[in-house]
């Protein structure tokens, strides 16, 4: 009975090491991303009413308390994750949400539902082989490559810094207008909505 006593609390140990992000300092290198999903049952809810089109690139705007970012998003490499970001976006789900997490020179992050970088359901990676650059836009995941979050997502500040997030990370879009606003935010700012500004 002990040895599965020592045994238990030892997994236990294991388990919750991975369930709190690490802090890491400011001159730290940048580190994968972290999320951890709440509830495993957690799944993804897709509006009826998202139909992509072929060859069409949705843009979504992107309402910071900093101002407006404008998103291409990439249906074609990541389309199941176009699909969720649109039906979120049309559920309000961004609404007042935050950005928890600016690490200078790399990513800005925000979209979780708990604001403290452990929200958010899970999904299917689509990593693709669109090169991560300044202006990238990918989801968060753990240590599980084939599992992404379905809800936070994170914005590069540097080609040089992101690079090595490409073909390891959901690339499913980039912002084409309002890189100054991303290089604004600062932890505790607010989305105040995520919209559809496909025309």
């Amino acid at each position: 009975m002990k040895k599965y006593s020592l045994l238990f609390l030892s997994t236990l140990l294991l388990t919750s090491c991975q369930l709190f992000p690490s802090q890491t300092s400011s001159n730290a290198t940048p580190t994968p991303l972290k999320f951890i999903s709440p509830s495993p049952s957690t799944s993804i809810i897709v509006s009826p009413t998202i139909n992509l089109k072929p060859n069409m690139e949705p843009i979504v705007k992107l309402s910071t308390s900093k101002g407006d970012i404008l998103i291409k998003l990439y249906p074609e490499k990541s389309p199941n994750t176009v699909k969720n970001i649109l039906a979120k976006a049309e559920s309000g789900f961004y609404k007042n949400l935050s950005f928890h997490r600016v690490e200078p020179g790399f990513v800005i992050q925000g979209g979780d539902p708990l604001g403290n970088g452990t929200g958010g359901g899970k999904i299917d990676s689509e990593i693709n082989d669109v090169p991560f650059k300044r202006g990238s836009v990918g989801l968060a995941r753990g240590m599980d490559r084939a599992v992404s979050n379905d809800a936070q997502f994170y914005i590069c500040l540097a080609t040089e810094t992101c690079s090595h997030l490409s073909n390891e990370y959901v690339n499913f879009g980039e912002v084409i207008e309002g890189m100054d606003v991303v290089d604004k935010i600062a932890v505790g700012d607010k989305i105040l909505d995520l919209s559809d500004n496909t025309k």
